[in-house]
């Protein structure tokens, strides 16, 4: 018998028939004994229906009331799923944020979760019910209900399983794991059947959109299993009933890896743009001058390349920003610009960052120049390069990043059997 928390999105239970579905995934659980806690999203589109009323409502709307409406959708989802397991026999209830309680900051439409007594839920677990939680929400100091933005549902699973001490946290998508890189691209690629977090936190930060970045930092701080699986296999199929290690991917921490390759995945976002500021005197105190007007205004800069001319009296800063906060950016650099006195401004959107990651490349040498060999033998410009130890990220032109993924993916062996 194990503790389970199991997550389930909003393609998951889009409709009655697929809320059925998911109904029979649990119950498969409950059947081999499990003490079970399910999370749920709102059901597909429902959320973006409520975000555009609230806005047409209200340009400037209330953070609070914002809240108050988006949180509705889980609400619908965890009652209705509930209804449907007692209707197939099996004990279970409800809970919204606030009956847990999941408490939060105050910071409404992002918050993020500051302490979960999981004692009461513990309780029902142990008695046989079948916990049914409203994922994306809890409550902030105000007592009014908070929400944890986009994917929240990720994070309130992982908070759970860690709050009640489960043994695994199984989050059910439209994808069947965690793979080599986008299918889409790269036909070849693979299904893993472990990662490690820190390889996942890397792959879902630089791109892939599996698991919400805030979901995998707490499973790594907090040591939680997780298991990426899919929502839409057979719930009654002989690799599910029982199985020790049904079709999935399992994040788990790293020694839990006997096989360690050089590269694990690549990953990569089209969703950076490019800022370059030309001509700016180099002193101490300009890279301030430029970053923490943009830090103010919230906005996150990923690569930074500085180039320092020969003299030594002028530098060229370029940096990436998120594409969606290219135009606030650079009004901010704008405004700032006689604090920090660049000549020019330029500026592209299109660009993509292509990233190889894997744990084993802190052992392993000469990784990131066969990356550059390759991307130079098909032809691909490099703009900007950032490493750590288990990442290279490289910025290129948009255009290339198919064939960038594909060079790659090969060059490390990842499609191979």
């Amino acid at each position: 018998m194990a503790r389970l928390v199991m997550k389930f999105g909003g393609t998951s239970v889009a409709d009655i028939d697929r809320i059925r579905n998911v109904a029979r995934h649990v119950k498969r659980e409950v059947a081999a004994s499990h003490q079970v806690a399910v999370v749920v999203s709102a059901m597909a589109g429902t959320t973006n229906q409520l975000v555009e009323w609230t806005r047409a409502a209200s340009r400037l709307h209330d953070a609070r009331e914002y809240d108050a409406v988006v949180a509705a959708g889980e609400q619908i989802t965890a009652g209705l799923l509930a209804t449907t397991l007692q209707d197939m026999g099996v004990n279970a209830r409800s809970w919204l944020g606030w009956q847990i309680p999941i408490r939060t900051d105050s910071a409404h439409g992002a918050a993020r979760i500051a302490n979960i007594d999981g004692s009461t839920m513990i309780g029902r677990m142990e008695q046989g019910q079948v916990a049914v939680v409203a994922g994306f929400q809890g409550v902030a100091p105000d007592n009014r209900v908070s929400t944890f933005g986009r994917g929240g549902s990720d994070t309130t699973a992982v908070a759970l399983a860690a709050a009640v001490g489960a043994d695994r946290c199984d989050i059910y998508t439209d994808v069947d794991g965690v793979y080599t890189t986008d299918p889409r691209i790269v036909a070849k690629a693979r299904r893993m059947s472990r990662i490690s977090y820190e390889e996942m936190l890397e792959m879902a930060s630089l791109g892939a959109k599996v698991l919400q970045v805030r979901s995998v930092e707490m499973a790594m701080v907090h040591g939680v299993r997780t298991f990426v699986r899919s929502s839409f296999s057979d719930p009654d199929s002989p690799d599910l009933i029982n199985a020790a290690e049904p079709p999935g991917t399992l994040i788990c921490d790293e020694d839990e890896i006997v096989e360690k390759q050089v590269v694990t995945g690549i990953a990569y976002s089209k969703d950076e743009a490019q800022i370059s500021l030309r001509r700016v005197a180099d002193k101490p105190g300009v890279a301030a001058a430029v970053f923490m007007p943009l830090s103010t205004a919230n906005i996150n800069v990923d690569m930074i390349v500085q180039n320092i001319s020969e003299d030594g009296s002028l530098t060229d800063l370029t940096f990436t920003v998120p594409i969606a906060d290219f135009d606030r950016a650079q009004a901010v650099l704008e405004g700032a610009r006689d604090h920090v006195g660049y000549q020019a401004i330029q500026g592209s959107t299109d660009v993509a960052k292509i990233s190889v990651i894997g744990i084993g490349m802190r052992s392993h040498a000469g990784v990131a120049a066969q990356a550059f060999e390759a991307l130079a033998t098909r032809g691909i410009n490099i703009r900007a390069i950032t490493t750590s130890e288990i990442k290279i990220s490289m910025l290129i032109d948009a255009s290339y990043t198919e064939l960038a993924v594909r060079t790659l993916h090969s060059l490390y062996g990842l499609d191979k059997d």
